[in-house]
């Protein structure tokens, strides 16, 4: 008689501070487990642009382009990128004022975090590319994409981030990291994460579809 065992258990977290430091043997060493204090301004996000009692010259919502700048009103194209919100709006004020406008009152703020976009694959519940709110780890990359599927080695996560030197590759334990042991790692803007496949799972699924008796259980949305 053919018995399906059930699975084992998820280990329980670790009570107390979670692991905050990078292992070198796995790559590591670009992640980091702490948020942004200040947030710089990159290509793709939207701003508002708000000029007090001058409606023509605010902007509800406009995009930095790739290289960095944005188009204002009287102003022309100007660098955005690499600023904090409240340096590009002493900026805009200072411009405005140099063209004659009389003690111009500028408010900017952040209407959409466009450049942050997280790409997760493999053996993942939907794989997709998601948009996140600074400060995200890989654990919410993960639970985006609804989660690891059954065929998943959740011991084999990869993550690629591109850095001044190319692109990086890191290796992380999601059951690990689920329960405090290793660092869960903030996102950055443009990481790709890929899921591994367990082969023996795989082989199993197969298995089990070219079982008559079994192919209700076997069918893909089971897994």
């Amino acid at each position: 008689m053919f018995m399906l065992s059930a699975c084992a258990s998820t280990p329980g977290p670790r009570i107390g501070l979670a692991a905050s430091d990078p292992i070198s043997e796995l790559g590591q060493d670009e992640f980091s487990n702490s948020r942004a204090v200040i947030y710089l301004l990159r290509p793709s996000d939207k701003i508002s642009v708000n000029v007090y009692r001058e409606p023509d010259l605010t902007m509800e919502a406009v995009q930095i382009g790739v290289e960095g700048n944005v188009s204002l009103p009287l102003l022309g194209s100007i660098k955005a990128a690499g600023m904090t919100a409240e340096q590009f709006e002493d900026d805009v004020t200072q411009r405005l004022a140099a063209v004659g406008l009389r003690q111009p009152m500028v408010s900017v703020n952040i209407a959409e975090y466009a450049s942050h976009l997280v790409t997760v694959e493999g053996a993942i519940g939907q794989a997709g590319v998601y948009p996140f709110q600074p400060g995200a780890r890989l654990s919410s990359a993960i639970a985006m994409a609804r989660g690891p599927s059954r065929t998943a080695n959740t011991q084999q996560v990869a993550v690629f981030r591109e850095t001044d030197d190319g692109v990086t590759v890191a290796k992380f334990d999601y059951q690990q990291v689920s329960q405090g042991v290793m660092l869960d790692p903030v996102l950055e803007p443009g990481d790709r994460v890929v899921v591994g496949t367990d082969g023996l799972s795989v082989f199993w699924q197969d298995f089990l579809r070219a079982l008559p008796a079994f192919g209700i259980f076997a069918s893909p949305s089971n897994f």
